[in-house]
C-alpha cells in the first residue's frame, strides 16, 4: 500500500455504534489498517493532531487509542521521533477471534448446528448501525441453532452485506458466501476452515430474558435469563459482519482462549 492509500483509509468517515467510545472506534480503525496491510509495518504514523483531523476526533481521543495500540503491541514509540507501526504485530488468527463453536466446545461434547434461515432482506437500523457504509439496501440474514450433545445452547443470527458489497471488499468471501451458508456451522466457522478473512471488532455482552421467540428455539421459558453476545467484524478494515448470539443457561461457560503476542 502507498502513503496515499493510508491517508485515504484514515480519512474515511469514522463509523461508530451506539454507546461505543470514540477511542475504541479509533483503535479499531488503526488496528484494522495495520492487520490488513494498509498501514505498513515499520512506517511512521501521522502525528496525533493529524490523526485527529483525519478521523474527526480530538487529540485526547487519539492519544487514548494510541496508548491502547501500543499496549497491544501494534505500534511502538521512538522518543523524539514518533510512533511507528510494529514490524511484528501480534497475530490475530482464530485464537484471537473464535467462532462460537470454539467458545462452546467442551472436552467429550458433541456440537451440531441446525440452519433455520438464510435469506436476503432489506437493511434494518440494527444492521446499518453496525455495518454503516459496509451495507447497502439489502443484506444476508442467517439464523441457526447450536446444539451440544443434542441440547440447544445458542441461537445465532448472522448478518453480512450482499454479494455486490462483499465483492468490493473481498472477492473470495463474496463467491464463497453461499457455500459457507450451506455448511452445518456458523458462517464464521465455515470461513475459518480456510484462512479466517474477518478481523474482530467490538463484542458486547448483555444479560436479558429469552422472550417467546428465542425461548421456543432454545427449549426454555420466555422468562428464563440468557446472555446475548453481539459481535462485529470487518473485511480489510470495513465493517462487514455482525452476529447476535443468544446463549441459554445450559451453555455453562465460554472457553475463551487468549491470543499471545508474537
Amino acid at each position: 500500500m502507498t502513503t496515499t492509500d493510508a491517508s485515504r483509509y484514515l480519512g474515511e468517515p469514522l463509523l461508530t455504534s451506539p454507546g461505543q467510545p470514540l477511542r475504541v472506534a479509533v483503535y479499531s480503525r488503526i488496528s484494522q489498517g495495520i492487520r490488513s496491510g494498509t498501514l505498513i509495518a515499520g512506517e511512521l504514523l501521522p502525528r496525533e493532531t493529524e490523526l485527529g483531523l483525519a478521523l474527526g476526533v480530538s487529540r485526547t481521543v487519539v492519544r487514548e487509542a494510541l496508548m491502547l495500540l501500543e499496549e497491544d503491541g501494534l505500534i511502538l514509540t521512538k522518543r523524539g521521533v514518533g510512533r511507528f507501526v510494529s514490524d511484528a504485530p501480534p497475530h490475530a488468527g482464530p485464537e484471537g477471534f473464535q467462532p462460537l463453536e470454539s467458545l462452546l466446545a467442551e472436552p467429550g461434547s458433541l456440537l451440531s448446528v441446525e440452519v433455520l434461515e438464510f435469506t436476503l432482506q432489506a437493511t434494518t437500523d440494527f444492521v446499518s448501525d453496525y455495518l454503516g457504509d459496509g451495507v447497502g439496501d439489502t443484506f444476508w440474514f442467517r439464523e441457526c441453532v447450536v446444539y451440544r450433545d443434542g441440547e440447544p445452547v445458542a441461537l445465532v443470527q448472522e448478518y453480512v452485506p450482499d454479494e455486490q458489497r462483499l465483492e468490493a471488499l473481498r472477492a473470495d468471501v463474496s463467491s464463497g458466501l453461499h457455500d459457507a451458508a450451506a455448511q452445518a456451522s456458523t458462517l464464521l466457522q465455515a470461513f475459518a476452515r480456510g484462512e479466517q478473512p474477518f478481523t474482530a471488532g467490538v463484542c458486547r455482552v448483555a444479560a436479558t430474558v429469552a422472550g417467546p421467540t428465542r425461548a421456543a428455539h432454545l427449549n426454555i421459558k420466555a422468562s428464563d435469563p440468557i446472555l446475548v453476545l453481539t459481535q462485529a467484524a470487518a473485511l480489510g478494515g470495513t465493517p462487514a459482519y455482525v452476529s447476535k448470539c443468544a446463549l441459554a443457561p445450559a451453555f455453562g461457560h465460554l472457553a475463551v482462549t487468549l491470543g499471545s503476542r508474537a
